[in-house]
């Protein structure tokens, strides 16, 4: 039996997207550029949110959440690797029904345990999601502060810049950063729950389902 383990895909929700991070942070190739142009200002949204203290925070506080999802399944998947070898063994002593009734309750053990990993991914997804919503939510003020300070006109992010090649005199992002640095460090998040069910609305209100109105009988014909 073999058991697909979250590996890459845990993985990948904590990169807080680390491929375009690096290539945010990855030095261009030397240019001379041109004057700014007065009024047009640039920000790297990647970097405010992998440059920044908080951002920073984010990525480990992800990195703990994938360790303790991959801890979780990966303790189940040890379990049920055992459970196998052992009927494995016991194959020669064992009679044709009883050894396929057994294999079969472990191969619907190892489908859970697969449905457990792929909902694991997704919540870690949705974590992430939402924690670099919050971080970006958080740098809205920054973002308008220094648009203002800078006596900005026009604000585009920096990917949106062919060859991502700009005057840094345009760059409002180191400016972006400081300003977060000072307003947040850190908050408190953890894993997005998919396989719980939802909570009650408050005093214990039932849900409102609607139904069908009852259609109207068709007016008689004329006669």
């Amino acid at each position: 039996m073999t058991f697909k383990f979250l590996a890459a895909g845990l993985c990948a929700a904590t990169a807080l997207s680390a491929g375009s991070i690096a290539l945010a942070q990855a030095a261009p190739p030397a240019v001379t550029h041109g004057a700014p142009i007065a009024g047009l200002c640039v920000v790297n949204l990647e970097q405010v949110v992998g440059g920044s203290t908080v951002g920073k925070f984010l990525q480990t506080r992800l990195q703990q959440i994938q360790q303790q999802a991959n801890a979780e399944v990966s303790g189940e998947n040890t379990a049920l690797q055992s459970e196998a070898k052992a009927l494995d063994a016991q194959r020669a002593t064992l009679d044709q029904s009883t050894l396929e009734q057994r294999a079969a309750q472990i191969q619907v053990k190892g489908n859970a345990l697969n449905r457990k990993v792929q909902t694991r991914e997704r919540e870690l997804q949705l974590t992430e999601q939402k924690a670099v919503g919050r971080v970006l939510q958080e740098a809205e003020q920054p973002v308008r502060q220094a648009y203002q300070q800078k006596g900005c006109a026009i604000l585009i992010q920096h990917s949106a810049v062919l060859g991502i090649m700009f005057n840094p005199a345009m760059d409002i992002t180191p400016q972006v950063v400081t300003a977060l640095n000072a307003k947040i460090t850190q908050f408190a998040f953890d894993r997005e729950r998919l396989d719980q069910p939802q909570a009650a609305a408050p005093g214990g209100a039932p849900p409102i389902v609607q139904t069908p109105s009852t259609p109207r009988p068709a007016a008689p014909a004329k006669k």
